[in-house]
């Protein structure tokens, strides 16, 4: 089944007095990419959890969310740092008296100085902090990649039905190659009976040109490799692997044998089938740079 490369998973729970959340958000990439917003004093979780999504995730630009709050904080030291603090005080005083406006400092002002205050927690285990989070990311995955299933059932669909479409077009084009052969066979006995009129005409000369001819706009071999290659754009998509980037190959393959048809046909009919199938590649192409 394939996967849309968009998604989105959220998770959070209380685990041995922590509550934990984490968020999962991915758009389209070529590659896997990762970025983490994680506090800073759990900061050897990121290549853990890129290691984790990694083997999970082959393709998007994915981000992760990870909050940790202590409920029980009795292991958490709040320290002030005094130079600091005393630097706000001094300069805002300063300020009050060369700008000549009431002084109303209190401590309540100078707590609003966040950087004032340095809180240090007693050594965590990192390996027992990541069993902790490692369930809630699991379930955060588990929303993620049921949304990018769901959505790569949507673009299964909807590249599937593009595909029966372009299938009808080649038919199409398979019954009316022939046709243009016999009409230019015919066109070219009235042009010569023109020309020569009394004079008997060499119908081996007309065969000969007309055999040239449909030498020349045979799209045979274009309409049978197109057919071979909407195939394996089906059996693709029941893949249980990451095919976007080999679906994007087939598909510029689907837009080449169709312009070659493009290009050999001189037949109006051929030509109108040849931009309206073009113009099916193209949205398959667009819906083919959202799959994984």
């Amino acid at each position: 089944m394939i996967k849309s490369m968009t998604g989105y998973g959220r998770a959070q729970q209380l685990v041995d007095g922590y509550d934990i959340l984490v968020e999962l958000k991915a758009v389209n990439h070529r590659y896997f990419e990762f970025t983490a917003r994680i506090p800073r004093a759990y900061g050897y979780l990121e290549e853990k959890l890129k290691s984790f999504l990694q083997k999970n995730v082959g393709r998007g630009k994915v981000e992760a969310s990870v909050s940790i709050y202590a409920v029980d904080s009795a292991d958490a030291q709040v320290e002030l740092n005094r130079t600091l603090a005393k630097g706000y005080v001094d300069a805002l005083r300063e300020a009050s008296e060369e700008l000549g406006v009431k002084d109303d400092l209190t401590l309540s002002t100078v707590a609003r100085f966040g950087d004032i205050f340095n809180v240090r927690k007693n050594m965590e285990d990192a390996d027992e902090i990541w069993n902790r989070v490692l369930p809630v990311a699991e379930e955060a995955l588990n929303g993620f990649l049921a949304m990018r299933e769901n959505e790569g059932s949507q673009l299964k669909k909807d590249i599937s039905s593009r595909l029966e479409l372009i299938l009808g077009m080649v038919a199409q084009v398979e019954e009316r190659s022939p046709q243009t052969v016999a009409e230019y066979r015919q066109r070219l006995t009235q042009k010569m009976q023109e020309v020569l009129q009394d004079t008997a005409i060499d119908e081996s000369r007309i065969l000969t040109e007309a055999a040239l001819y449909a030498d020349r706009i045979a799209v045979d071999e274009e309409t049978v490799r197109l057919r071979s290659h909407i195939k394996q754009i089906h059996e693709m998509m029941e893949s249980e692997e990451a095919v976007g980037r080999k679906l994007d190959f087939i598909v510029q393959e689907l837009n080449r044998e169709t312009n070659t048809i493009g290009s050999k046909a001189q037949d109006l009919t051929i030509a109108r089938l040849v931009v309206d199938m073009k113009a099916q590649i193209e949205k398959i192409r667009e819906q083919v740079q959202n799959i994984e």
